[in-house]
C-alpha cells in the first residue's frame, strides 16, 4: 500500500507538472526529475495509473487548452499552434482533427458560441479501479448552443440503445445516412424525450442534422423531422482501445451520471432535445452530449 501511494503522488506530480508547463518544452526527463524516479520507471507508472504514455496525455491536455484558446475570434490557429507547442500549422491541424474530429477552422465555425466549463479537480478526473490500481481518466466538457435544425431519421418501434436499434431495422443505417448531402455533422444515434417522440417508435434512433431549408432526396424508409434550438453539454472522452468500445461508453456514462451541471450554472434539459451520442472512435474518444439549460 504505501508503495502504491508513493506511486499515485509520483503520477500526480507528473500531471500538475504537464499541466503548469502546457506552453513550454516538456521532456521526460523533466517528468522523471518531478517524480523521482527513473524515467523508464517514471514513463511505466504513468501509464498504468491514467491509462495514457505521458506525451500522449500532454498532447491531449494541450489540444483541450487549445480548443478553449480558439474560441477567442481575435486569436489566429497559428499562433495557438505554436503557444502549445507544435512545430507547424498543418501537424496542429491533424492532432487537432484526430482529437476531436473536426479541424480548427471548423471548431471555431462552428462553436462560435461555445460556453467553455473548466472541470473542478474532483470532476476532472474519472476514476476506475482497473487491475488493483487507481487509473485517472481525463474528461472534456463544453456546452455548445444548437439553432432550430432538421434531421433525416429512421425511427424504430421499441429500440432503446445502440444494440436494439440494429437487431430491429439493421446495421447499414450509419452508411446510408453518411451519404446525406449538406449535412451539418456526421450521423448521430438520438435518445428522443418522450414528447419528441413520433406515435409507436421507440426512445432511440439514429439520424443526420441537416440545415432547416434543406430540401435533399430523403432515403426510402427515413423520414424529416425538425430539432428545437437548445444547449448541449458535450462529454468527450479519452481515447480507447477500438476493442473496448463498451468499455469506453460505459466508463464516460458512470462519468454523466455523476456529474452536477449546477456548479457551472446549467442544469440538465432532457426535454428539450435529444441526447446524442457520436460513433465511437478510439483515437477521440467517445462523445456524448445531454441537453442542458442556463439556471437563471
Amino acid at each position: 500500500m504505501i508503495v502504491a501511494d508513493t506511486h499515485k503522488a509520483a503520477v500526480e506530480r507528473m500531471l500538475a507538472y504537464i499541466d503548469d508547463h502546457l506552453t513550454e518544452p516538456v521532456t521526460l526527463q523533466k517528468l522523471a526529475g518531478v517524480a523521482c524516479y527513473s524515467p523508464w520507471h517514471s514513463a511505466r507508472m504513468f501509464k498504468e495509473l491514467t491509462g495514457m504514455a505521458p506525451f500522449s496525455y500532454l498532447r491531449h491536455r494541450r489540444l483541450s487548452e487549445a480548443a478553449r484558446r480558439l474560441q477567442q475570434n481575435d486569436v489566429r490557429i497559428v499562433d495557438v499552434a505554436f503557444d502549445f507547442v507544435f512545430d507547424s500549422h498543418e501537424g496542429f491541424t491533424r492532432a487537432f482533427s484526430r482529437q476531436f474530429g473536426m479541424n480548427p477552422q471548423s471548431f471555431r465555425r462552428d462553436f462560435a458560441r461555445i460556453s467553455s466549463i473548466r472541470l473542478s479537480d474532483k470532476t476532472k478526473d474519472m476514476v476506475r479501479h482497473h487491475g488493483g490500481g487507481r487509473v485517472i481518466k481525463t474528461v472534456f466538457v463544453q456546452v455548445v448552443e444548437r439553432p432550430a435544425r432538421k434531421a433525416v431519421v429512421r425511427f424504430a418501434q421499441k429500440a432503446s440503445h445502440y444494440f436494439e436499434y440494429c437487431e430491429e431495422v439493421g446495421c447499414d443505417t450509419w452508411d446510408v445516412l453518411s451519404s446525406v448531402k449538406e449535412a451539418l455533422n456526421e450521423p448521430i444515434g438520438m435518445w428522443m424525450p418522450l414528447a419528441m417522440r413520433r406515435l409507436g417508435s421507440g426512445e432511440y434512433l439514429q439520424g443526420v442534422e441537416v440545415p432547416c431549408d434543406w430540401k435533399g432526396e430523403v432515403p426510402n424508409g427515413f423520414d424529416v423531422i425538425e430539432l428545437p434550438p437548445c444547449s448541449l453539454m458535450i462529454f468527450q472522452g479519452p481515447p480507447f482501445d477500438e476493442t473496448r468500445f463498451e468499455q469506453a461508453i460505459t466508463d464516460l456514462w458512470d462519468v454523466m451520471k455523476r456529474y452536477d451541471p449546477t456548479l457551472y450554472g446549467y442544469e440538465w434539459a432532457d426535454d428539450t432535445g435529444p441526447r446524442f451520442q457520436l460513433a465511437p472512435m478510439g483515437y477521440r474518444g467517445y462523445i456524448e452530449g445531454r441537453p442542458v439549460r442556463r439556471i437563471s
